[in-house]
């Protein structure tokens, strides 16, 4: 059903969507404490994307470290903070940011709740190293008492006709009903070039990556934030779900585009990847490409009079 929400570009407890156009430290200065239940995010590289300036490391982990400080004063104490994040390059050289950033939150007194790897077939093909295919998202709490729900989240059972073989419990199925914990390690397609969600911004979020993280650790009417918001998925993730969402973006044409998405996701006319679609099989799907040309009997005989000349 369509929803008619306005988008606000100053916060207040009061609206339902905020979308602000500058930095992320000013409209942190605007949250009050404690108020926010969920901030997800992916910071810039530092690799030098058209939406960032390259910063010395030691200058870069300042930076983050400023913006961290604020996110934990606005969380509340129930709260979780998902810094989804890859590697910085340095020379060829990779430095994997979780790990320089992992001491800022546990200086500023957070939990690590798990390090999810996200798993994705696309991107970058390297010559001198494996080419990477995943990032990681580093989930931290303020405190033990922070929400989870575990049910909105569950995915599949492989074996759901599995049963206990001994004991009390003989006889009974073992499984949950509901499906199993989807663990911490996610296949969920990146989005490139024939993704349903693609737009102009070179690194985009997944739609149902954020789903799952707004679906676990906030419950409905709750405010989810995102200091660099892109092209506006946290939000979308947030209202989809009757959550309230807030993001800062300091790119112009990004913040046009995130705005068109959230009005199409409230008129319901926003094209996503369903969460929990399975990965799209080639072979299953009986795609010709996955036919090598060099492994026909064809090719071979080709292939051996070419070696005889």
């Amino acid at each position: 059903m369509a929803k008619k929400y306005r988008i606000s570009d100053k916060f207040a407890l009061s609206e339902h969507i905020v979308l602000f156009h500058g930095d992320c430290l000013d409209l942190l200065k605007k949250i009050p404490d404690e108020s926010i239940q969920l901030i997800v995010t992916s910071p810039p590289y530092n690799i030098g994307k058209e939406y960032e300036k390259k910063l010395e490391l030691q200058m870069y982990q300042e930076q983050q470290a400023a913006i961290i400080r604020e996110c934990v004063r606005v969380l509340s104490p129930r709260g979780s903070i998902c810094w989804q994040v890859g590697n910085y390059v340095d020379n060829g050289s990779i430095i994997p940011l979780d790990t320089i950033l992992y001491p800022i939150f546990t200086e500023l007194g957070l939990k690590m709740r798990n390090r999810i790897i996200w798993h994705f077939e696309h991107g970058l093909h390297c010559s001198k190293r494996f080419s990477g295919r995943y990032e990681a998202i580093i989930w931290f709490t303020k405190s033990k008492n922070y929400v989870f729900n575990l049910d909105p989240v569950r995915v599949p059972q492989k074996y759901p006709g599995k049963k206990y073989f001994k004991g009390p419990n003989a006889g009974k199925y073992s499984c949950n009903p509901l499906g199993k914990n989807p663990g911490d390690i996610w296949s969920i397609p990146n989005v490139k070039s024939n993704h349903v969600e693609k737009t102009e911004h070179p690194c985009q979020f997944p739609v149902e990556l954020i789903e799952r993280l707004v679906l676990s650790m906030t419950n409905e009417g709750d405010w989810v934030f995102d200091p660099f918001l892109g092209t506006g998925t946290t939000i979308i993730s947030a209202i989809r779900h009757q959550r309230k969402g807030a993001g800062a973006e300091m790119v112009s044409k990004y913040i046009d585009i995130a705005r068109n998405r959230i009005d199409k996701e409230a008129a319901g006319t926003l094209r996503t990847r369903p969460m929990n679609k399975p990965i799209y099989d080639p072979k299953e799907a009986g795609n010709n490409l996955t036919i090598s040309p060099w492994t026909t009997e064809q090719n071979n005989v080709q292939l051996s009079l070419l070696n005889k000349k």
